[in-house]
């Protein structure tokens, strides 16, 4: 299936180009409209009973704590200045209709004292904007944030809606900064990997792709759905960073291919059938996990999973469509300008120091698996203490004037900063409830445990509103938390609801949404991964071992993360302040960081599995695996290492966040999960991780997904006297022919005999088996005594060099 695509593509090489490369074109174009059409919101559960509160209050009594609260600190005289309250008054008269629909201040005519501060040195003005939503009210703000400044006070501007648009326009400026930075460094290491500038370029121009395609999608997407401008960053990071992962695997298989003499339209196919087939596998399992956001209420994530997929499945798409199209045009020309690196004289073949590393993981498998995950549960370990909250003004840099302002409206008006806890009566029969009533559950109110202050917020037909200002300064610790629980668990008033709202209760219902349904994710990923590696690998225990690996990668990943996004531990280093963690964000990474523990997964497997089909040992295949991908692996962490840390620098706390996981994660399974965890395992499984009962082969074949069944024997790195294999023959060997050449092979041989192993136990299905011979050091195989054997054969090695070692056959 893969190889006919393959094949096509080469074919109709140009035609395919074209179409790709108009479509994308076209995408990015009209996908700039999307940064016209994001929100700031989508961070709660839009069923919750805290939901559910604030839509009551604002019913029955007009926004509450306003959309944009303006302090004024008056720099001569106070707050009762006349002077002052007609500039303000003024000032406010002006604003236009259609961004601003109410305005209320301490100079208004009521002169509620609430307005004023404790020390009546600063007054606010409450702004309600004009929208439906989230997005529209943002685009209101940005009509007045400039206009709020009066003669003779200093203004601060707090609350949600300028913590979302500083948090917008920061992260926007930063995404520009961290893709300038990322995409010359990515293509500098990319001339390193490849040494030649045309190879070097091919994954970026896939890469800038793939953004500009997944911004045409989620702007179609923003035309019916709510789309949190995060959503772009997130396909912005995805998009780059898996299409130059692709792009790597794809080109380096390209031009490997070549080496061996095939036409360019060859190498396509057998690309496509190879490396292509691991791209869809892989992109295939970290969609899926992306998927999983779409299974939790809240529509910040519902977002993310749509900038996610668009991203993702476009960068495989374009790897398998518009990469090799440009392959199968340039042929040879991919090494066109070649940049000559200096090389040791010394230097070893490609592959043998990652044999090397195979051969001592493979001697002590149990000495090197045991400490390592003990290592990584120990980095693991404070999860235990993590607490969870929602995005405020913390992921905002010290210095920056929204913070700023909203710390000193939770200083200076605690009532109006939406910290408190906002417990609402609702009368059930279309009257307020007893004032009597009222009272006395607000007496009650006050005896809960946490709870420091009970005041009165306001009342309306048919609604009461308090404010219980808990004992806790912080609205997301436990204790906050338990008082939401309490209030809760009291019983209201005859003929009255009890709804409780508020920032704690918002975090409390979005964290219960949100563990509600993370088993169903958790399932899904878990089942996804099972069932396509299993058709994959043709195995029952390489995906079970995957799963596990790559949750035990996963652990250790947030431990850290905990330990310093949460627990403080290095935080003034990376200058972030230590905050609860955002649910949503936590997700996210648990589904990326998961995706892409598959993805190296199925990349490293994809070449063990292919040499254990045409008769490797574990041992050979396994060394075969890190020989021939440990390089390119490290090149692909590396890069995604560098798109990801320049995240890392922005000033946005939640960038930041993910920036430095993704690093955490690229380090960890990259080099100690990956390079040595996983071939320690399969040493210790031997034979039994390649097993699969014969319903599950059958499928495979006849789904055509089994693993290169019909291809010949690429020369293997051989693992020396440490490859012993599972079932070695027991019979002493016949005499071998005498040195420089091989007797002919039988018909019944054909596809048993592999000479210098002492395995005659290769798979039945290798159709093309390969005779090795070992020159020099029996751990370095001579890749130009490699034959592969076409029918009865006599291979002369007269004009080759000699074998040091006669004994080996």
């Amino acid at each position: 299936m893969f190889a006919a695509w393959g094949s096509w593509v080469a074919r109709f090489r140009w035609p395919v180009f074209t179409v790709a490369l108009a479509a994308v074109i076209g995408a990015g174009v009209w996908g700039t409209g999307v940064f016209g059409q994001l929100s700031e919101g989508g961070y709660h559960d839009p069923g919750s009973e805290s939901t559910r509160a604030a839509e009551v209050v604002r019913q029955g009594l007009g926004a509450q704590g306003g959309d944009v609260v303006v302090v004024y600190t008056p720099t001569t005289g106070g707050i009762d200045d006349a002077a002052l309250a007609d500039r303000v008054r003024d000032r406010l008269d002006r604003l236009p209709r259609d961004a601003v629909s109410a305005t209320t201040s301490y100079w208004s005519a009521d002169r509620a004292p609430r307005y004023a501060s404790a020390d009546r040195r600063s007054a606010v003005a409450v702004l309600t904007l004009a929208g439906a939503d989230d997005s529209a009210k943002l685009a209101s703000y940005r009509q007045i944030d400039d206009r709020l400044a009066v003669p003779g006070a200093r203004v601060q501007v707090a609350g949600g809606t300028v913590l979302g648009d500083a948090s917008a326009r920061l992260s926007t400026r930063d995404l520009a900064v961290a893709e300038a930075v990322s995409l010359p460094i990515v293509l500098i290491l990319l001339l390193l990997v490849f040494g030649s500038l045309v190879a070097a370029a091919l994954p970026v121009l896939v890469g800038g792709a793939a953004v500009l395609g997944s911004l045409g999608v989620l702007h179609a997407v923003a035309l019916t759905h709510n789309v949190n401008s995060f959503a772009v960053n997130v396909a912005s990071l995805l998009g780059l960073g898996m299409a130059i992962d692709y792009g790597l695997f794809m080109v380096g298989r390209f031009r490997e291919e070549q080496e061996y003499g095939r036409t360019p339209a060859e190498a396509v196919t057998r690309t496509v059938a190879t490396a292509g087939r691991t791209v869809l596998f892989s992109a295939t399992l970290l969609m899926i996990a992306l998927a999983g956001l779409l299974l939790f209420p809240q529509g910040f994530l519902k977002s993310l999973a749509y900038g996610g997929l668009a991203a993702v499945a476009l960068a495989a798409v374009l790897s398998l469509s518009l990469l090799p199209a440009l392959l199968a045009i340039l042929g040879r020309r991919v090494d066109k300008l070649p940049i000559r690196l200096p090389r040791r004289r010394t230097a070893r073949p490609p592959g043998s120091g990652w044999a090397r590393l195979a051969d001592v993981v493979l001697r002590r498998p149990v000495l090197v698996a045991v400490p390592l995950v003990l290592g990584l549960l120990v980095l693991a370990a404070p999860i235990r203490g993590v607490h969870f909250g929602e995005t405020d003004e913390r992921v905002l840099p010290a210095g920056e004037p929204a913070r700023q302002a909203i710390e000193t409206l939770k200083a200076d008006f605690p009532a109006l900063s939406s910290v408190g806890i906002q417990v609402v009566l609702r009368g059930t029969r279309g009257e307020a409830p007893e004032p009597a009533a009222t009272a006395t559950f607000a007496d009650r109110l006050r005896q809960v445990r946490g709870v420091a202050a009970v005041t009165p917020a306001g009342s309306g037909d048919v609604v009461v509103v308090f404010t219980a200002t808990t004992e806790a300064t912080d609205p997301f610790a436990g204790a906050a938390r338990d008082a939401v629980t309490d209030i809760r668990a009291l019983r209201p008033p005859a003929d009255t609801e009890l709804l409780v709202g508020g920032t704690t209760a918002r975090s409390v219902d979005s964290l219960e949404a949100t563990a509600d349904r993370l088993p169903l994710m958790i399932g899904l990923l878990v089942g996804a991964t099972l069932i396509l590696m299993s058709l994959a690998f043709g195995s029952i225990l390489l995906p079970v071992k995957a799963v596990v690996v790559s949750a035990l990668s996963l652990t250790a990943t947030f431990g850290i993360l905990v330990w310093i996004f949460s627990d403080g531990h290095g935080a003034g280093l990376l200058r972030v302040t230590p905050a609860p963690l955002e649910v949503g964000i936590v997700v996210l990474m648990a589904a990326v960081v998961f995706g892409l523990s598959t993805d190296y997964e199925v990349f490293l497997l994809s070449r063990m599995v292919e040499a254990r089909t045409r008769g490797a040992t574990t041992a050979e295949a396994v060394t075969t695996g890190l020989a021939r991908t440990g390089r390119v692996i490290s090149a692909a962490a590396l890069l995604l290492i560098v798109v990801t840390g320049a995240f890392a620098l922005s000033s946005v706390t939640t960038m930041r966040f993910v920036g430095v996981g993704m690093i955490i994660a690229l380090v960890l399974d990259a080099t100690v999960v990956r390079m040595l965890l996983v071939p320690a395992l399969l040493r210790m499984l031997g034979a039994a991780a390649w097993w699969a009962p014969g319903p599950l082969r059958r499928l495979q074949e006849r789904a055509g997904l089994a693993e290169y069944a019909d291809e010949e024997l690429f020369p293997t790195v051989s693992v020396g006297r440490h490859a012993a294999p599972e079932d070695a023959d027991p019979r002493p060997a016949a005499p071998g022919p005498a040195p420089g050449h091989a007797e002919p092979v039988s018909d019944r041989d054909r596809s048993a005999i592999r000479v210098g192993t002492g395995d005659r136990s290769a798979s039945p299905r290798t159709e093309r088996p390969s005779v090795r011979f070992l020159t020099g050091d029996e751990n370095t195989p001579d890749p130009a005594a490699t034959v592969v054997l076409d029918g009865p054969t006599t291979v002369d090695l007269s004009a080759r060099r000699a074998p040091e070692h006669p004994d080996h056959g």
